[in-house]
């Protein structure tokens, strides 16, 4: 047996719809390893699920797919890691492995693929089952806590600069500034890039400054030159005109989240005109993450990070809806 969070009924996170229970650990089938979880990263796709934005695809769901831990045991034929690794397990989980986009290299993409912590349990609990082509090895400069977010909100955060096709020394806006953004205004940062945050949150923006962002407003103000791109990463559709305002000619918005709110019409000569472009970021391949966590162990990314307890789950998702992290939420599993 062991601990887990379990999500009883999709419901407003501040009823506490989440609750702690003792269920069976999981078995490593062929191709798997069985991880003991040490940290799990609370990520704001946790929150839709747990309020039903995500309805969750079977009953009982354990959330959570920010897992760092170490593996435990071999399934049949799993080879690829030993027992005592560091891992890492992030939403991606499987793959076909064989339709259009697979081939292509655009398995993010995959009609079959399924995520953790949605699909199949995740990372509240004190194990988890993954399968070892879909595990990470981790940097040996980042320790567990700091490691968590990087395995979401870090890796999306990237596939989100890619999509916006920026390039070293560009002009940056990120509109929205938590657990993804602080990751990626770092890589930004490692390349000379000039970094504008839009940001509603007091401790947000505080983070932001000590980062170095270039410049730093309110979530609708005007940054203070034409961006080659932008990032959304505030789930808030009514952001969307602004970003595409301040774009420059040809610039591109990159769409973050899983889940955005409605977003208002859009003039087609005020906002899209002259080849500007929204693209949305869904999920990311293993060849994102697998670069990520190389850049980041590079750098290193300095994560910022609120430490809690397995029990607290409801309480992080709680303070990651009303925007009062400073950085990401980290539950200490062990």
């Amino acid at each position: 047996m062991m601990r887990a969070i379990v999500l009883e009924q999709p419901a407003p996170i501040e009823s506490s719809p989440l609750r702690l229970v003792e269920k069976p650990q999981p078995v490593a089938g062929p191709g798997e390893i069985l991880v003991r979880v040490v940290t799990c990263g609370v990520c704001r796709t946790d929150l839709h699920v747990a309020e039903g934005e995500l309805p969750p695809k079977h009953p009982k769901i354990v959330p959570g797919h920010e897992i760092v831990g170490v593996v435990e045991k071999l399934g049949a034929g799993s080879r690829r890691f030993e027992i005592g690794d560091r891992v890492g397990v992030a939403w991606l989980r499987q793959t076909d492995g064989t339709c259009d986009y697979c081939a292509g290299g655009r398995e993010n993409l995959c009609p079959n693929a399924r995520f953790t912590g949605w699909d199949r349990d995740g990372g509240y609990a004190e194990y988890a089952v993954v399968r070892e082509d879909f595990a990470y090895a981790l940097p040996e400069r980042i320790d567990d806590e700091h490691a968590a977010p990087l395995l979401c909100a870090g890796i999306i955060g990237f596939r989100a600069i890619k999509r916006a096709a920026i390039t070293p020394g560009a002009t940056v806006g990120l509109y929205g500034f938590g657990g993804s953004a602080h990751l990626a205004l770092q890589v930004l940062k490692h390349w000379n890039c000039c970094v504008f945050v839009m940001s509603r949150g007091g401790v947000h923006r505080e983070l932001a400054e000590e980062l170095g962002a270039d410049w730093i407003g309110e979530a609708e103000d005007r940054p203070p030159a034409a961006l080659d791109a932008a990032i959304l990463f505030a789930p808030a559709g009514n952001l969307v005109p602004p970003a595409m305002q301040a774009l420059r000619r040809g610039g591109i918005l990159a769409i973050a989240g899983i889940y955005l709110s409605p977003v208002p019409p859009l003039d087609y000569e005020r906002d899209l005109f002259y080849e500007r472009e929204i693209r949305s970021v869904t999920a990311n391949t293993r060849a994102d993450g697998e670069e990520f966590l190389r850049i980041a162990g590079e750098i290193p990314i300095k994560t910022s990070t609120v430490a809690m307890r397995l029990d607290d789950a409801n309480r992080a998702l709680t303070m990651l809806k009303h925007d009062e992290l400073r950085g990401a939420a980290v539950l200490h599993v062990e």
